[in-house]
C-alpha cells in the first residue's frame, strides 16, 4: 500500500514536474518576451526621455515665445485701440474734409466764374487803359504845346507894355460955364499903369501903337448945358452934351471910344464954352482908358 502510494506519488510528482517544466518553459518564453519587451520599453523610454527633454526645451522656448507673444498681443491691442481711435478721428476728419471739399468746390466754381469775369474786365480795362495811354500821350503832347504857347504868350505879354488909367476930375464942385473952351485936367488919379496919363496937363499919350479903349462920365447939377469934347492930337473927334432944365435934378451921361493910336498920339477932354461940369469927393465925372492890344 505504501509502495503504491509512493508510486502514485512519484507519478504525480512526475506529472507535476512535467507541468512545472512546461510552466517553466512557458515562463522562460514569457521571460524572454518580457526581456525583449523590457528592452524595447527601455529603448522606448530612452527615446521618450529624449523626446521629453526636447519637448521640455521646446516647451520652455514656447512659453518664452508665448510670453513675448502675449506682450506683443497686448502691445498690438493697445496700438489697435489707438489706431481705432485715430481711425475714428480720421474718418470724422474725412467727413469734415469732404464737407469742406464740397464747399470749396462750390466756392471754386464761383471763383472760377468770378475769375473769368475778372479776366474779361482786366482785358477790357487793359484795352481802355491802352486807349487812355494813347489819349494821355496825345494830351500830354498837346499840353506841352499849350505850355510852350503859354510860355511864348507870357513872354510876349511880358514884353508888351501895360497901359491903364482911371481918374476923377476935381473935389471943387462945379466948373463953368466959361466964355472959352478949357482943357479938363482930371487931377485925382486912382490908376495910372504905364504912366501914360499926365494929371498936370490932362493929356493921355499913347506909349505904343495899338488899339485903346477910352471912357468918360459927365455929371451936371445946374440949369444949362453940360458936355465935353474929345480931342486926338488937337483934332476934335467927339462932342457930347446934355441940357438941364431944372436946377434941382442932376443930369449925367457916359460914353466910350475904341481908337487906333500910334505911339505919341495924345487924347484929352475939353469943356466947351457955355457948358459946365460938376465933380466932388464922390467922383461923379471920370476919365479912364486902357490898351487893348498892340499893333
Amino acid at each position: 500500500m505504501e509502495l503504491r502510494a509512493l508510486r502514485d506519488m512519484v507519478v504525480e510528482l512526475n506529472v507535476h514536474m512535467e507541468l512545472l517544466q512546461r510552466e517553466n518553459s512557458v515562463q522562460a518564453t514569457e521571460l524572454v518576451s518580457l526581456e525583449r519587451r523590457l528592452t524595447s520599453s527601455e529603448s522606448k523610454t530612452s527615446d521618450l526621455e529624449k523626446e521629453n527633454a526636447d519637448l521640455q526645451t521646446r516647451l520652455s522656448s514656447s512659453e518664452s515665445e508665448l510670453l513675448i507673444s502675449r506682450f506683443r498681443i497686448d502691445q498690438l491691442e493697445r496700438e489697435n485701440a489707438d489706431l481705432q481711435t485715430r481711425l475714428s478721428s480720421s474718418e470724422s476728419r474725412i467727413d469734415q474734409l469732404e464737407t469742406e471739399n464740397a464747399d470749396l468746390q462750390t466756392r471754386l466754381s464761383s471763383s472760377e466764374s468770378e475769375l473769368l469775369i475778372s479776366r474779361f474786365r482786366i482785358d477790357q480795362l487793359e484795352t481802355e487803359n491802352a486807349d487812355l495811354q494813347t489819349r494821355l500821350s496825345s494830351s500830354e503832347s498837346e499840353l506841352l504845346t499849350s505850355k510852350s504857347r503859354i510860355d511864348q504868350l507870357e513872354r510876349e505879354n511880358a514884353e508888351k507894355p501895360k497901359v491903364a488909367f482911371y481918374t476923377a476930375l476935381t473935389d471943387a464942385g462945379q466948373l463953368g460955364p466959361y466964355n472959352t473952351d478949357i482943357t479938363l485936367k482930371y487931377s485925382k488919379v486912382f490908376t495910372n499903369i504905364g504912366n501914360a496919363y499926365n494929371p498936370s496937363t490932362g493929356f493921355f499919350t499913347a506909349p505904343v501903337k495899338g488899339v485903346y479903349y477910352l471912357q468918360f462920365t459927365v455929371f451936371g447939377c445946374s440949369a444949362g448945358h453940360i458936355g465935353v469934347r474929345v480931342y486926338k492930337n488937337n483934332q476934335r473927334i467927339m462932342h457930347n452934351w446934355e441940357h438941364n432944365n431944372n436946377d434941382y435934378f442932376p443930369e449925367y451921361f457916359t460914353n466910350s471910344l475904341v481908337l487906333e493910336l500910334t505911339a505919341g498920339d495924345e487924347i484929352h477932354l475939353v469943356l466947351p464954352s457955355g457948358h459946365s461940369i460938376y465933380d466932388n469927393s464922390d467922383n461923379y465925372s471920370t476919365f479912364s482908358g486902357s490898351l487893348l492890344f498892340t499893333l
